[in-house]
């Protein structure tokens, strides 16, 4: 199973088309949160149109899973056809259990903490815009950054699972920045 990954976009329906290249032939997409509205503290993202993104996100021929993040609204469900409010998912994918959220209502430990008593080997956030992956006590911690509004030195980003393997791929270069064996 191929499944795409990414967090906070913000309404940047450019981030939106870009992320669909890198997640050609996907099984699934999850977002990690921060769907349509850009929020008082960014910037607009590049071809800034939350309307448009809500109609190429009901488009979808793949089910998108979402976590609530904190720019998104109940009003934010009016638009799209998939459920976008619930605060985390648990899902197991490829024999693998992960834990989404968007990283803005648990702390680092509380989260260790569910994913420990619940068997999790991968947790995926958002919020903070950096990419980042990281392993803690045999749970893999992963950050896609964002497609529209990224923060670091990664620039636009997303993740890519594919089987047991986890990779961080950039928008702007095309490649592969980081790459883990989720099994391994």
């Amino acid at each position: 199973m191929r499944v795409g990954v990414l967090s906070d976009t913000h309404g940047g329906l450019k981030a939106w088309e870009d992320s669909l290249r890198v997640f050609d032939g996907v099984d699934l997409i999850i977002h990690t949160g921060d769907i349509l509205y850009h929020g008082p503290r960014n910037p607009f993202p590049d071809k800034h149109d939350p309307k448009g993104l809500a109609q190429a996100i009901n488009s979808l021929s793949v089910p998108l899973l979402v976590a609530r993040g904190n720019c998104d609204a109940d009003v934010d469900q009016l638009a799209i056809d998939f459920p976008i409010l619930s605060p985390y998912l648990i899902y197991d994918l490829n024999g693998i259990r992960l834990f989404a959220h968007h990283g803005h209502l648990f702390s680092e430990e509380e989260v260790l903490k569910f994913a420990k008593k619940l068997g999790v080997k991968l947790v995926l956030s958002g919020h903070t815009h950096l990419a980042t992956l990281e392993r803690k006590e045999g749970i893999w911690f992963f950050n896609p950054g964002s497609p529209s509004l990224p923060k670091g030195k990664d620039g636009p980003t997303v993740g890519l699972i594919e089987g047991s393997i986890l990779r961080l791929i950039s928008l702007s270069e095309g490649g592969v920045l980081k790459e883990v064996d989720l099994l391994g």
